[in-house]
C-alpha cells in the first residue's frame, strides 16, 4: 500500500505509534521513527524506545531510522522532517501521533499543565505538518494523518488541556485539507480506541472499573494501524478533511459539526422569548445529541 514512500511517525516508540510504524514498514514504507523516550507526562528522555522499533523494522527486512527530536519546538520539529530528507531523499506522509498527559480537574489545572499538553499535541501537529508542507507543495503530493480523541470530540473528565488540544487538531486538519488540496495534499484525523500507556492509569479500584479496563485491553494498538497506512497511501487520494474512529475491528466515520435544528422568529429574539420558546423546542435535540454521543463517550483515548 505504501511501497517506496517515506513516512514520519511521531511518538512511535510505543503504543499506537509503534504499531503504525511497524505496519508502515511492513507495507513497504521507509520510516522515520520519532520518539523522545519520555515518561507519560513528557518528563525525561531516552533514545531507547525509537531505536528498539527501528531494530524491529530492520529485523523484519524493512528500512527505518530513529529520531529523538521533540515535536514541541518548531526548530526541533523541522529536524524530524529533515531527518527523512537526509536519510531517504524525500517525505511522503506524516503521522502526528506524539502525545503526553497532564490530567487534572479544570479548577485545579495549572498553567504549566495546560501549556505543556497543548505544546506537544496541538503545536506539535502544527510544527511537524508545517515543516513537511513545503516539500508536499513542491512535489504536489503528501498525506497528513493526525491523532485526535473522543476526549476532544465529545469530552471527558479531568482532561480540559488534552481535549482542547485534540479538538484543535481536528480544526487544524480541516484547514490544512482546504488550504492544500489544490496541491494534492490530504489531511485526515483518527480517533483511536486502544489500550496503551496513555490510558493505563485508569483506576481499577472496583469490579466495574476492572471490567471496563479488561474490555479496553481487547482493543490493541495494532487495530488502529491499518487505517493509518491506508490514509497515507495513494488509495486514499479522494479522502480529505475527514475524521475516523477505530474501535477494535470497527471503523466509523465521525460527522462534521452542523446545525441540527433551527428556529426563526420574525420579530427577533429576547432573552425571555428564547427561554420560553426556543429552548423548549430544542430540548428534544439536546437529548438526541446526548444519545448519539453515548456510542463514543466511553473510554476516550
Amino acid at each position: 500500500m505504501v511501497e517506496g514512500k517515506v513516512v514520519v511517525v511521531t511518538g512511535a516508540g510505543g503504543g499506537i505509534g509503534r504499531d503504525i510504524a511497524l505496519a508502515m514498514a511492513a507495507h513497504g514504507a521507509k520510516v522515520v521513527v520519532n520518539d523522545i523516550g519520555a515518561a507519560l507526562d513528557g518528563v525525561g528522555g531516552s533514545a531507547g524506545p525509537a531505536q528498539q522499533v527501528v531494530d524491529e523494522i530492520r529485523a523484519a527486512g524493512g528500512q527505518a531510522v530513529p529520531n529523538t527530536d521533540s515535536v514541541a519546538d518548531a526548530a526541533s520539529a523541522a529536524r524530524i522532517v529533515q531527518c527523512a530528507i537526509d536519510s531517504f531523499g524525500r517525505i511522503d506522509a506524516v503521522v502526528n501521533n506524539a502525545g503526553i498527559l497532564r490530567d487534572r480537574f479544570f479548577h485545579k489545572m495549572s498553567v504549566d499543565e495546560w501549556d505543556s499538553v497543548l505544546k506537544v499535541h496541538l503545536y506539535g501537529a502544527y510544527y511537524v505538518s508545517r515543516a513537511a508542507a513545503t516539500y508536499f507543495k513542491e512535489q504536489e503530493s503528501g498525506a497528513l494523518v493526525h491523532m485526535t480523541s473522543t476526549s476532544g470530540l465529545i469530552g471527558n473528565f479531568g482532561q480540559a488541556n488534552y481535549a482542547a488540544a485534540k479538538l484543535g487538531i481536528v480544526a487544524l486538519s480541516k484547514s490544512i485539507a482546504l488550504d492544500m488540496q489544490k496541491f494534492k495534499v490530504r489531511s485526515n484525523c483518527i480517533a483511536p480506541f486502544a489500550w496503551s500507556r496513555m490510558i493505563g492509569a485508569i483506576p481499577t479500584d472496583t469490579d466495574e472499573q476492572r471490567a471496563r479496563v479488561d474490555k479496553i485491553k481487547q482493543m490493541t494498538p495494532a487495530k488502529v494501524a491499518p487505517l493509518a497506512v491506508y490514509l497515507a497511501s495513494d488509495a486514499a487520494a479522494a479522502v480529505n478533511g475527514q475524521i475516523f474512529s477505530v474501535r477494535n475491528n470497527e471503523i466509523s466515520l465521525i460527522s462534521q459539526p452542523r446545525p441540527v435544528r433551527s428556529i426563526h422568529r420574525s420579530e427577533g429574539w429576547t432573552p425571555q422569548s428564547i427561554a420560553e420558546h426556543a429552548m423548549p423546542a430544542m430540548r428534544a435535540s439536546f437529548f438526541d445529541l446526548d444519545r448519539s454521543a453515548d456510542v463514543f463517550s466511553w473510554d476516550p483515548v
